[in-house]
This record gives structure tokens, C-alpha cells and sequence, in this order.
């Protein structure tokens, strides 16, 4: 479950920074903000990789 939740959060803060972002000038509107959203992404991909690695080893039964 806890994967579920990592997952809505990193799609939610991508889909932010891909918004917030200015192909034109390759700034973002709000640096700082981009910089919190950023390190939030980071850190929910982290624990999506390692809850995925820690649940390979469990079986279903």
C-alpha cells in the first residue's frame, strides 16, 4: 500500500515540475519551489525503488 501512495505523490510532483518549468528560457517560474518539489520526487522515487526491492524477496501465500 504504502507503494500506491509513493507512486501518486511522485506522479503529482512531476506533473508539477514539468508545469512549472519554461522551455524558453530553461527557468523554472518559481526556483525555490521547483527546489522543494524536486527533493519531495527525489525522495518518493527512493522509497518506490526500495519498497520494490524489499517486497522481491517476500512470497505470496
Amino acid at each position: 500500500m504504502p507503494n500506491f501512495s509513493f507512486a501518486i505523490i511522485a506522479i503529482i510532483l512531476g506533473v508539477s515540475l514539468y508545469r512549472q518549468f519554461d522551455y524558453e528560457t530553461l527557468t523554472f517560474e518559481k526556483p525555490a519551489l521547483a527546489v522543494v518539489y524536486l527533493v519531495a520526487f527525489a525522495l518518493s522515487i527512493f522509497f518506490l525503488i526500495k519498497g520494490r526491492k524489499k517486497n522481491e524477496g517476500k512470497t505470496d501465500a
